[in-house]
């Protein structure tokens, strides 16, 4: 147990989500007592186990739905298995977990470009409940962020490869270097993925001119209409720090739109 606890306490002071799992109840011939304990991260099993075998990979999916429930609606789970009957063991007991998710930070956002925008805007959206993924192909950009364990730099010379990569549910930014570099990346968006948001810095002319990259491409002509250009609210002017203000805002707008519907 004391195990356990520094483990979790290591976890929860890195910000890293996680379901502790303990087996609550146990009836017939189960592969744990009753009180056995694991941990689960995003990458699986981190510590502990409550039996192995079809028990423990039933249990690690559960863990792993609570995770990315986005909207973290249910924080905690009580299930009562029959061995038999539900995870397909030849044993004739049951069992009762009670699963409990820590560092729910699953609002994921995603920011392509490490510039002048995302220096301001990166060191806002890590006071708030999210995890964030910044991708530039110049180190020296990516080096001036804050260190976090909220914040994951990746350093890539090609950025639209990364898009295939990015989580689930993702809430991307596009704020690169200008409409050379955000058009593949947005393209490439809109032919292999669906995100619930996702704005591309600019003006309406760069808007309209997006508009027409999407047709050129042969993509559908309500894909034109599935990214925000300019990216914010429509508030203040174009100093990096008020156009932060507003993606911002309009991030949470979006979130809160999202986790509505």
């Amino acid at each position: 147990m004391i195990v356990f606890n520094e483990k979790l306490q290591a976890l929860l002071l890195s910000n890293i989500p996680c379901v502790s799992v303990t087996l609550v109840k146990a009836s017939g011939s189960v592969p744990q007592v009753t009180g056995a304990k694991m941990l689960v991260t995003d990458e699986g099993l981190h510590h502990g186990t409550i039996g192995g075998g079809k028990l423990e990979k039933r249990t690690l999916e559960e863990a792993a739905a609570l995770l990315a429930n986005l909207a973290q609606s249910v924080s905690t789970r009580l299930v009562e298995w029959s061995l038999g009957q539900d995870i397909g063991m030849t044993c004739g007991g049951s069992v009762t977990m009670f699963f409990e998710c820590f560092n729910p930070n699953n609002w994921q956002i995603v920011i392509f470009g490490a510039g002048h925008v995302a220096q301001a805007l990166i060191p806002m959206l890590l006071q708030l409940d999210c995890r964030i993924t910044c991708i530039d192909p110049r180190p020296q950009w990516l080096e001036k962020l804050p260190a976090s364990s909220k914040l994951n730099c990746v350093l890539s010379a090609d950025m639209p490869a990364e898009v295939r990569q990015l989580p689930e549910q993702s809430f991307v930014a596009l704020i690169t270097m200008g409409h050379a570099t955000d058009r593949p990346i947005l393209l490439e968006i809109l032919k292999t993925r669906q995100f619930p948001y996702v704005g591309v810095i600019g003006s309406r002319a760069k808007a309209v001119r997006l508009q027409k990259d999407v047709l050129e491409a042969g993509l559908p002509a309500e894909a034109r209409n599935a990214f925000h250009c300019p990216i914010g609210l429509d508030l203040g002017s174009n100093h990096p720090q008020e156009i932060a203000i507003s993606i911002a805002a309009q991030l949470i707008q979006q979130r809160d739109l999202f986790r509505q519907s």
